[in-house]
């Protein structure tokens, strides 16, 4: 790893999105990425981890690659990993975690690695080991390939640091980001989501649409390495990229503790001036703002077969109301069964592949702009 000539910088998303977020960050501005399985890679310096974990709303982690080599079995990763230059990014008075996975390589036992790892980086750089906290130290063998990095974002990235209610199984905000993202909006059309519950959706649009960087609320791991420059991250930060939306996005839920618990996280985010939150049932929605736009629903999904079949009418009685309501405007609806998503008898275009998310697996279908019944 070296300053002048870069180094590989993986930014990770759940399986299945990673074209998606690949788009997200070609459009922001980095170099060359490139989609590969469980995320993506680009290369770059320290300024583009920072800018990543700043700016990108679909990332789950930015890991840093430290170095990579081939190892067959414990004592030769013993004496590899003493060779690593760990103080050219580690700090010898910051606590370090080491995780390691194995697959498909001679060495099988991830607990062994990361335990050979951990005393390498305390007996060459003196850090103190940790088993919780600290700065993450990730280690992967595939193949006997072992290859290190620095999880450089600390707290997953889903933590934009504002959402303190959350409602059971909610959608995690770098998900949704991607999903809205697959539904083409872009933060200059009307947004509703009338199944709100914390209102992840809404307020991740609002922030789309006022340009607000997402990681502009929290602190990352970066902050506590050796590589760290905090005049050079303060002036990075002080870089204003907002913009007065022009369209309000809205959410309802017939729940009025989720509605009071989506404006209490929109007002923390500080979107609660282009954000607009109501008790309201599935029947009661209304489109708004005067030009068509989107509507984006993750309803309930029902674990069991016999929850599923109980919740036919309430998909069948949403696709009704968008229907005949919504006409000009696009759906994005997201659910684990195919049955489900059709008994709304919405016109989807062909879905993406599922993709995990809470212990289940989840779709996201989409419609163009519906037509007229």
């Amino acid at each position: 790893m070296t300053a002048e000539s870069g180094f590989e910088i993986f930014l990770a998303t759940v399986p299945g999105l990673e074209e998606v977020l690949c788009a997200e960050v070609r459009g922001k501005g980095f170099r060359q990425p490139r989609a590969v399985p469980g995320g993506v890679v680009l290369r770059g310096g320290w300024p583009e981890v920072w800018r990543a974990n700043l700016w990108v709303r679909g990332a789950g982690r930015v890991l840093a690659r430290l170095d990579a080599f081939h190892v067959t079995h414990l004592a030769q990763l013993d004496a590899r990993a003493r060779r690593v230059a760990w103080g050219s990014v580690l700090r010898p008075d910051v606590p370090v975690r080491v995780e390691a996975s194995c697959s498909g390589s001679r060495i099988y036992h991830s607990g062994a690695a990361a335990e050979r790892v951990a005393k390498a980086i305390h007996a060459t750089l003196g850090a103190p080991v940790v088993e919780e906290g600290g700065v993450l130290v990730r280690v992967r063998i595939e193949r006997d390939l072992c290859t290190i990095s620095i999880d450089t974002s600390g707290e997953p990235l889903h933590k934009r640091g504002y959402k303190e209610a959350i409602n059971p199984a909610p959608m995690r905000e770098t998900m949704a980001s991607l999903f809205l993202q697959q539904c083409g909006f872009d933060g200059t059309e009307p947004l509703l989501d009338p199944m709100c519950g914390s209102g992840t959706f809404v307020i991740e649009a609002a922030e789309i649409a006022a340009r607000l960087n997402p990681g502009r609320a929290r602190h990352f791991a970066f902050e506590r390495l050796a590589t760290f420059d905090a005049e050079a991250w303060a002036r990075m930060r002080a870089v204003k990229s907002g913009r007065e939306p022009v369209a309000q996005c809205h959410g309802s839920d017939r729940d009025a503790g989720a509605v009071e618990m989506s404006r209490a996280n929109a007002e923390r985010a500080g979107v609660t001036g282009f954000t607009e939150f109501r008790q309201a049932t599935i029947s009661e929605i209304e489109p708004f703002g005067g030009s068509s736009g989107l509507v984006v629903i993750n309803p309930p999904y029902g674990s069991r077969i016999g929850e599923r079949q109980a919740l036919l009418p309430l998909y069948r009685a949403m696709g009704q109301v968008l229907r005949s309501r919504f006409v000009g405007w696009r759906v994005g609806l997201v659910a684990t069964e195919p049955k489900l998503a059709h008994a709304t008898g919405l016109p989807f275009l062909p879905p993406g592949p599922p993709v995990p998310h809470g212990g289940l697996r989840v779709t996201l279908y989409r419609t163009a702009a519906l037509p007229p019944e």
